[in-house]
C-alpha cells in the first residue's frame, strides 16, 4: 500500500540535496518532499549508506544539503542531526541499560509502546537485547527528537513479520504527519508498500528507479 500525501503537505521539498559528493559517492541530487517516502535499493557495497551518512553530515562531503530551505551549513551539528535523523543498521549503544538511551523515557513510550515495548523496557540491560529489539529501540530513539527527515538504513531487516508490519505502521503514521523518509530496503514487497518514489545506488551513482543515473558529472 502506498503511502498518500495530502496536496497542501507535497508543496515544496523539506530536503534539497543538490551535487553532495564524496570521494566513493558520484555527485548526486535530489529531494524529498514533506510526508514523502523514497525507497531507496542497490547491491551491497553501492554506496546506499554512504549516501545516508554524508547527509547526516557523519562522513566528509561537499556539495548542498538543505532543509526547509535553510543550507546545513548554517544548522549547527547537533541541532542538524537532531531534524534529520539517521537510523544506522547497526546502532551504537554506550550505557548498561535501555533507559540511560533515552533523553526523556515519558516521550519514547508512545513510541516504543507501538512497537511492541512495556514501560519497564528501561530497565533492561542491553546485553539481553535481541538485533531486532535493537534496532526497535534504535528507531524509536531517533522519533522522539520529533525529526524533520528520517533516513534509515534496513530498519527491518533481522525483524519477524508481526515487527515488521509495527515498523511499517508507526512510520506511514509519521509520514501522514509530515515526516519525510529516505528508507533502504532490499525487500521489494516492502518498497511497493511504503514508496512513493524509488531511487538506486549503482557503483556510487544515484539514479531512479528505471531512470537515468542523478549524479553530474566530476
Amino acid at each position: 500500500m502506498t503511502v498518500a500525501r495530502s496536496s497542501a503537505l507535497a508543496i515544496s521539498p523539506m530536503l534539497e540535496v543538490q551535487d553532495l559528493y564524496t570521494p566513493i559517492l558520484k555527485p548526486a541530487s535530489f529531494s524529498l518532499a514533506t510526508g514523502e517516502c523514497v525507497a531507496l535499493r542497490g547491491a551491497s557495497g553501492a554506496g546506499k549508506t554512504l549516501l545516508l551518512r554524508a547527509i547526516a553530515d557523519l562522513d566528509p562531503n561537499t556539495g548542498w544539503v538543505r532543509l526547509q530551505g535553510r543550507d546545513r551549513s548554517t544548522i549547527s551539528a547537533p541541532e542538524w542531526r537532531r531534524l534529520v535523523g539517521y537510523v544506522p543498521a547497526e546502532p551504537g549503544w554506550w550505557a548498561e541499560t535501555v533507559g540511560e538511551h533515552f533523553a526523556g523515557w515519558s516521550a519514547a513510550l508512545p513510541f516504543l509502546t507501538r512497537l511492541g515495548f512495556s514501560a519497564d523496557t528501561g530497565e533492561w540491560p542491553i546485553s539481553r537485547l535481541s538485533t531486532g529489539e535493537r534496532l526497535r529501540l534504535a528507531l524509536a530513539r531517533a522519533l522522539m527528537m520529533r525529526p524533520k527527515v528520517l533516513l534509515l538504513d534496513e530498519p527491518t531487516a533481522a525483524l519477524d513479520a508481526a515487527s515488521v508490519t509495527a515498523v511499517e505502521a508507526l512510520i506511514r503514521s509519521e509520514i501522514r504527519a509530515g515526516l519525510a523518509v529516505l528508507w533502504v530496503t532490499h525487500d521489494p514487497a516492502q518498497v511497493g508498500r511504503i514508496a512513493e518514489k524509488r531511487l538506486v545506488m549503482e557503483a556510487g551513482c544515484l539514479r531512479v528507479d528505471n531512470g537515468p543515473c542523478l549524479s553530474t558529472s566530476r
